[in-house]
């Protein structure tokens, strides 16, 4: 975890893409079981988040996805997506598409320093 406030916290997913994943604090099931909020905190730090993603990686494309199947608790995955990441145009959960060793990006520790400045 790199950040948290009273409501969220933000997580790295260890890939080969940059990976975000934001958590509600609470253990709230459904989106809309969350009070609003929450709800309004989860989707201003998403779109913080996907801005912060695509000024700094400069990706292809960023996914946004809310399963919680396996974790039942309301989180969001934000990933930045490149044209030849391992996966494209697949999601990251799907049928990998190429072996791909690096893709040469700026390391993840930058950009949690730069996401900080935007978050505070």
């Amino acid at each position: 975890m790199f950040y948290e406030n009273d409501y969220i916290y933000i997580e790295r997913e260890d890939s080969q893409v940059p990976w975000l994943k934001i958590f509600t604090k609470e253990a709230y099931k459904e989106l809309s079981d969350c009070p609003h909020a929450l709800q309004k905190e989860l989707f201003e730090k998403i779109l913080l988040c996907e801005k912060a993603l695509i000024e700094f990686y400069k990706p292809d494309k960023i996914n946004i996805a809310s399963f919680a199947n396996y974790v039942p608790r309301v989180h969001f995955h934000i990933m930045a997506r490149f044209k030849h990441d391992a996966f494209f145009p697949e999601c990251m959960w799907g049928k990998q598409q190429r072996e791909v060793k690096n893709l040469n990006l700026p390391e993840f520790e930058d950009f949690v320093s730069f996401l900080k400045i935007k978050l505070d």
